[in-house]
């Protein structure tokens, strides 16, 4: 049993290639770069965001840009609509084909994980630019409950990453332990885990890991054009 578990020749329902060409990983992509644009590009920060030492207040709340926030929020979701869609294929192409694979799994799980965190934290940063001074329901609340949305929306989306971390760690189980992606894509998979949460421990930052986007888009890539088994259905 437990050969059957550690051989990926044994955990394959069929050694064909799936059809369809090549270019679903790039799912993983477009959702990667969605999600960056919206949690770093259209970040919104309050106060002066040139002294690190300044407190941001109640008084700060009503100079942000509602606009931004609003298309940030909106980007969001259909970045968590990509990372859905793009879980469903993984499921399909990968999770179906290799149904013994731990690795696989936690990658659907890291996948989908992520666009559950991800779907609240984008919510609220689209809240947060609909209650907004001069926003289509300006005074809905007052500035202290404008604060509060700022504060939840504030790290979340950088948060809501932290899954997507997890799964590169999927990718290089897949490599090393299961022969079902390239080394080299899991090493430098492995290597991004170690490096990200190894800086969350020694900065105490917890918004490192939107790193994940970043790691998301060079993996997908790098799946579409490189030579890993779930892709080509020959050995890496």
């Amino acid at each position: 049993m437990s050969s059957a578990l550690s051989d990926p020749e044994r955990i394959e329902i069929t050694t064909a290639p799936a059809t369809g060409g090549r270019a679903w990983p790039l799912w993983g992509a477009a959702a990667g770069v969605l999600g960056f644009v919206s949690t770093v590009v259209l970040d919104t920060r309050a106060g002066d965001t040139s002294d690190p030492d300044y407190t941001v207040t109640v008084a700060d709340i009503a100079e942000l840009d509602h606009e931004a926030l609003r298309v940030g929020g909106m980007v969001g979701y259909v970045c968590v609509a990509a990372l859905l869609v793009f879980a469903a294929v993984w499921h399909r192409r990968v999770g179906q084909r290799f149904p013994s694979s731990v690795g696989a799994s936690v990658v659907t799980f890291g996948i989908v994980a992520t666009a559950a965190a991800l779907t609240l934290a984008y919510g609220w940063k689209g809240a947060l630019g609909n209650y907004l001074h001069g926003a289509a329901e300006e005074g809905t609340y007052d500035d202290q409950g404008l604060y509060v949305y700022y504060v939840m929306h504030d790290f979340s989306p950088y948060i809501g990453w932290v899954p997507m971390v997890v799964a590169a760690g999927g990718l290089a189980w897949m490599a090393f332990r299961e022969g079902l992606v390239s080394k080299a894509l899991g090493g430098v998979s492995g290597g991004f885990v170690v490096l990200v949460f190894g800086a969350v421990a020694v900065t105490g930052v917890p918004g490192l890991p939107f790193a994940g986007a970043l790691g998301l888009i060079v993996a997908s890539v790098w799946l579409a054009v490189g030579r890993s088994r779930i892709v080509t259905g020959v050995s890496a």
